[in-house]
């Protein structure tokens, strides 16, 4: 199993992400709000800002002050250390 770190030591299975995205449009907003409503929103923000939303595959949304880019780039990472080993 491959984890990947999407900020302040919170750490999420690669194998179980559908997608990570910007919170940024209605369509975003509008399935974290309907996360939080059905109690399916993890909140990894730790009070700061979303700049990442994560869906997994179980339904969940994940929020994280962390960049999409930077956790693609995590999740790229682990993918090329693995192919080393």
């Amino acid at each position: 199993m491959k984890l990947v770190n999407i900020g302040f030591g919170n750490i999420v299975s690669v194998d179980r992400i559908i997608s990570i995205v910007s919170p940024e449009s209605a369509p975003i907003k509008r399935i974290v709000q309907e996360a939080k409503d059905s109690k399916m929103a993890i909140d990894a923000t730790y009070g700061r800002r979303t700049r990442s939303v994560i869906i997994m595959d179980s339904g969940h949304v994940i929020l994280s002050a962390v960049q999409p880019e930077t956790v693609a780039a995590r999740v790229d990472d682990d993918d090329e250390e693995d192919d080393e080993d």
